[in-house]
């Protein structure tokens, strides 16, 4: 039991008509095992991070992302500002003092620590590197975040 959180990328596949797109979507049903031909890709969906208890990360995601609403609903994250929380996380790392004021703990049903420990700054760590592969990926996949307890 615990803050679970996930961060999702998403892309949809339309048709089957011979483009780029098309191409990865039958690659994708080859590895699955499954006949494109009979059963269309639609969608698919992959865990781009994963944070257990990082109760920081959640608050910068149900105050920037989700209007305030902490309900474990998924809910689109614009690119943008998946950045600006990169740089809040570089810039709590690079000065460890400003963690309560940038990036501050939360409490909740069993969200972890409200310490500003090294459990804290690695899960800003890792943060940078879950946000720089979620950036990495093309845009044509859309990001959403998700948490449950």
């Amino acid at each position: 039991m615990g803050l679970d959180m996930y961060l999702r990328a998403e892309r949809d596949f339309w048709s089957f008509n011979g483009n780029e797109e098309v191409e990865l979507g039958k690659d994708i049903c080859q590895l699955l095992g499954v006949d494109g031909t009979i059963t269309p890709l639609k969608n698919v969906e992959v865990e781009a991070g994963y944070w257990r208890k990082a109760n920081h990360i959640h608050k910068w995601f149900v105050d920037n992302v989700q209007s305030g609403e902490d309900n474990c609903e998924s809910y689109y994250v614009d690119r943008e500002k998946l950045i600006q929380l990169r740089e809040l996380c570089v810039k709590v790392l690079e000065n460890n003092e400003l963690a309560p004021k940038i990036l501050p703990t939360t409490q909740g049903f069993f969200f972890g620590s409200k310490d500003y420990d090294q459990w804290y700054f690695n899960d800003l760590a890792d943060t940078v590197k879950i946000v720089d592969r979620a950036l990495a990926l093309p845009k044509e996949w859309n990001l959403s975040y998700r948490s449950s307890w």
